[in-house]
């Protein structure tokens, strides 16, 4: 009989500790936000990845009647800042800027990666997203996906391809575009997108994935020739050029995505509100504007939108770091 009663004595205890917490989770999202929130992006100022976090974290800031701060923290190719974002307090006053790049950054670094892409990370908002354009020389005389492959297969390693570093987004595209191919260039990692473009023009490099907007005036300049894009469907500001996939190579897809994360553990009523209120941000017009005049559309998804993204990213360039062999020591 006494054991009886003591279970159901625990039951009840249990029962109100589970009360409690709930009636503390409900109490946090309803006092939220009542102090300063602080955006991480782990790039340095400029590019849209700072675009972002500025543009969301002003407008918060008016919708919530309090300071929203953008906390540029480079260095280790974005691995500084996300796990400075991993290892903050699970409240809700700190937000990641996610993009593309941090699906392949376990496979990239392996053990030595100081947090868990996936557990550590509460998915916010998938922002935004654009795509890539496969641009040539226009010395080489291609001027199709077809024309590039076999000019590769023929001179295996003898092009270079340019990118803004291991394991961006244009270098991502140019490995996967290999394993899908069967084609080797050779890659030339550059600090940031203007200057492969400049080493493009100079002759340098011979292709180069990059995003729409970094070369459109060149494109439109006729300096370089636009051979195709790397998304599902045909960019908005290059109506004429084709995707990969429709030129050869079925499957192929690179969408370049940008998300927003909070530390894992923060109560799921502070995610939705900041959801909520990011989402009425993004499908502002005048924010539509913005986003597309830089090559961007608006997404502006549910968190568990954004976490099946994630889950479906880290595995998939996870295969494709690891085939092509590439480590950052």
């Amino acid at each position: 009989m006494k054991t009886v009663a003591g279970g159901v004595f625990t039951r009840i205890l249990a029962s109100c500790g589970l009360g409690l917490a709930l009636a503390g989770a409900a109490l946090a999202a309803d006092d939220y936000p009542s102090r300063p929130t602080r955006i991480v992006v782990p790039y340095p100022p400029g590019g849209f990845n700072d675009t972002l976090a500025r543009t969301v974290g002003d407008r918060l800031a008016k919708a919530w009647k309090q300071p929203v701060v953008v906390d540029n923290r480079p260095g280790g190719n974005t691995v500084l800042g996300n796990n400075l974002a991993a290892k903050a307090p699970a409240d809700g006053y700190t937000i990641l800027i996610t993009p593309l790049p941090f699906s392949a950054l376990p496979a990239l670094y392996g053990s030595k990666l100081p947090y868990n892409a996936l557990k550590d990370f509460q998915p916010l908002v998938w922002a935004g997203s654009t795509q890539n354009v496969l641009v040539v020389r226009n010395e080489l005389g291609i001027s199709s996906v077809r024309e590039l492959i076999d000019h590769a297969k023929k001179n295996p390693g003898k092009l270079n391809f340019g990118s803004t570093g291991s394991g961006s987004s244009n270098h991502l595209s140019m490995e996967l575009f290999m394993a899908m191919t069967g084609t080797r260039l050779t890659h030339v990692p550059y600090k940031g997108s203007a200057p492969a473009v400049m080493a493009m023009l100079a002759g340098e490099i011979d292709v180069l994935f990059d995003n729409v907007p970094n070369v459109m005036q060149q494109i439109k300049a006729g300096k370089l020739k636009a051979v195709a894009v790397t998304g599902t469907k045909r960019a908005q500001l290059l109506p004429d050029v084709p995707t990969v996939a429709e030129s050869g190579v079925p499957g192929y897809d690179v969408t370049v995505w940008f998300g927003m994360q909070m530390p894992a553990g923060v109560p799921k009523a502070v995610v939705d509100r900041a959801n909520r209120d990011i989402v009425q941000i993004l499908k502002d017009p005048e924010v539509g504007k913005l986003f597309r005049d830089q090559g961007v559309e608006v997404e502006a998804s549910t968190p568990e939108a954004f976490g099946e993204l994630l889950n479906r990213e880290i595995p998939k360039w996870t295969k494709v770091v690891n085939d092509a062999g590439v480590r950052i020591e």
